[in-house]
């Protein structure tokens, strides 16, 4: 009985020892895997031989000990240490890391499996996958790119085929403004030659006039016929030479120009547009009238707003020999302090615009001073340059306490981009303040806005809540998803399937799917890998033990074997 049970045992320990041998050789081949969890072996006691059993003393006799002779051991639990690997940076963007507990959620063959190994990258599709193209999940984006949260998908990070333009909303801006300058009183005042409704020249032109009807004195012969188109070009404000514009003379647009009509009076409200004249302005008479049969031209006031038509060539019909059908005459120059300044928008197809905003002093009294602002753009789809006007209040320390009209709107009719845009203008910001105090000069500039022309997704980042965010050629940002992670009640009760993937169990239960943080999850570390749990040092030890443990209990076997062969040749 004796030598049968040492065999047992034996046989039991070379057992066990052969199964610590297994695990901690598995723990040292994978010392430099991604994210590797070791395992330890757990044993116990196999049942044991109870000879005899123990007994109480009584008023004779002492207690006696039960006498038990084991059989030997056995696994009782495989455990995996969970605990986290050291932290290695890499570089990467596609690659994560873990910081804490939880698992990444990937869809393997349409099978949902959990790893802590985050050595991903993109594939053809750009979907993120592992090695063995398991899809990462996580949360979409809807078309405004706010994270969806509670619907998981495979991630998407499409470098190089996702485009962003970011249409104007506010530009801020900052400056100063010479309170101490002249306050404007005029504008231009410009005539044209006198028209007459009559071949004899006689009766003056008025606003209601057929264009084709209208004479030059002494010529008899309309200035104008029925779809002739008529180019303005050459007209000067400020400093700036304005760009050419186009009518036609008819009811209808044959031509594409950027206006056309039937009467005199049209053809001035082209003329107004066209010079960017702000008529919408309480208490002036700027704008395009006749008078005496004369087109008379009345600009706004401020010297960057100085008209100058002397050198403006209206042109009939550009394949023609150029005409002058009409000539202008300047009566009277715009006056007072005032600044310009041009900046570029852009419209929801990230086309540029380019606008142009005009500040005048208005008026001074003891209470400070006020400036009026004339916004105009030549990218304004209809025939106007100017696209809104308001006022700027200053106390009399030269602080800006208010402003008016402060909202412009830019028609874009017919370009494919939203219509009308409205863009802020914030004269009042935290970023820089315009100002209107005593200097040589008056000085302003467009200093910020949030506008953008068209940008590629060029590269990308993971917040450590697991939020993917894009970063695009024109240096907008948007997010492209949330990488999710996942924990379990019993993690230990996972199931490796292999590849560093794990299933959940009945002894896991099921997975608690969210954001990084949540649910007892920990951050994520973009650009990083979570490295192998390994103690080498100690599964070297834990090696030794093993083999020497299954070296005595080997020797166990051969002293057994020899006794039973002793009592063998005793016997015969």
């Amino acid at each position: 009985m004796g030598l049968t049970t040492a065999l047992y045992t034996g046989l039991s320990g070379v057992n066990a020892n052969s199964h610590l041998i297994n695990i901690t050789g598995n723990n040292i081949a994978n010392v430099n895997t991604t994210a590797y969890k070791a395992s330890r072996a757990d044993f116990q006691t196999e049942i044991s031989n109870t000879l005899t059993r123990g007994s109480g003393p009584s008023a004779t006799q002492g207690g006696t000990n039960s006498i038990q002779i084991g059989l030997g051991s056995r696994p009782s639990s495989i455990t995996r240490n969970y605990t986290g690997g050291s932290i290695q940076p890499t570089g990467v963007a596609t690659e994560l890391a873990i910081e804490g507990d939880g698992f990444f959620e990937v869809k393997n063959n349409g099978e949902i499996r959990f790893t802590r190994s985050g050595a991903f990258k993109l594939d053809r599709d750009f979907n993120l996958v592992n090695g063995q193209g398991a899809r990462v999940q996580g949360y979409g984006i809807d078309t405004d790119y706010n994270i969806i949260s509670g619907t998981r998908g495979d991630m998407r990070i499409p470098l190089g085929n996702l485009s962003l333009t970011q249409m104007t909303s506010w530009v801020n801006f900052s400056g100063n403004l010479n309170s101490s300058g002249p306050v404007a009183a005029n504008g231009s005042v410009i005539t044209s030659n006198v028209f007459y409704s009559d071949a004899a020249g006689t009766i003056p032109a008025v606003a209601t006039d057929s264009l084709t009807s209208l004479y030059k004195a002494g010529s008899g012969t309309p200035v104008f016929a029925a779809g002739d188109v008529i180019t303005v070009s050459g007209a000067i404000k400020g400093t700036a030479t304005l760009p050419p514009k186009t009518f036609e003379v008819g009811a209808t647009n044959t031509t594409n120009s950027d206006a056309n009509g039937t009467d005199l009076q049209s053809f001035m409200d082209f003329i107004g547009g066209s010079l960017g004249i702000d008529t919408s302005v309480p208490l002036t008479t700027a704008g395009v009238t006749a008078v005496g049969g004369a087109i008379r031209v009345e600009g706004n006031t401020g010297e960057v707003n100085d008209l100058k038509l002397d050198g403006v060539n209206i042109i009939v019909n550009a394949a023609s020999t150029p005409s002058l059908p009409v000539s202008f005459t300047k009566s009277q120059d715009a006056d007072g302090e005032s600044v310009r300044t041009t900046f570029v928008a852009y419209d929801s197809l990230g086309t540029p615009m380019t606008l142009d905003l005009s500040v005048v002093l208005e008026s001074r009294s003891n209470a400070g001073t006020v400036w009026r602002f004339y916004a105009q753009s030549a990218n304004d789809s209809d025939v106007s340059r100017a696209v809104g006007t308001g006022t700027m209040s200053f106390n009399n320390t030269g602080v800006i306490t208010g402003s008016s009209g402060n909202v412009i709107s830019i028609d874009r009719d017919n370009t494919g981009a939203v219509t009308p845009q409205q863009i802020t203008l914030n004269l009042e910001n935290s970023t820089g303040n315009i100002s209107a105090q005593t200097d040589a000069n008056s000085n302003i500039a467009a200093i910020s806005q949030d506008g953008t022309a068209r940008g590629v997704l060029t590269d990308f980042s993971v917040a450590s809540d697991g939020t993917v965010i894009g970063i695009f050629s024109n240096s907008q940002t948007r997010h492209l998803g949330q990488v999710v992670l996942a924990n379990f009640s019993n993690p230990t009760g996972l199931m490796e399937v292999g590849s560093n993937l794990y299933a959940s169990t009945a002894a896991s239960g099921n997975a608690q799917v969210g954001m990084a943080g949540e649910n007892g999850t920990g951050s994520l570390i973009g650009g990083a890998l979570e490295g192998s749990n390994v103690d080498l040092s100690q599964e070297f030890i834990n090696l030794i033990t093993a083999t020497t443990g299954f070296s005595a209990n080997s020797r166990v076997l051969t002293t057994s074997d020899r006794l039973i062969q002793e009592l063998l040749s005793t016997i015969r």
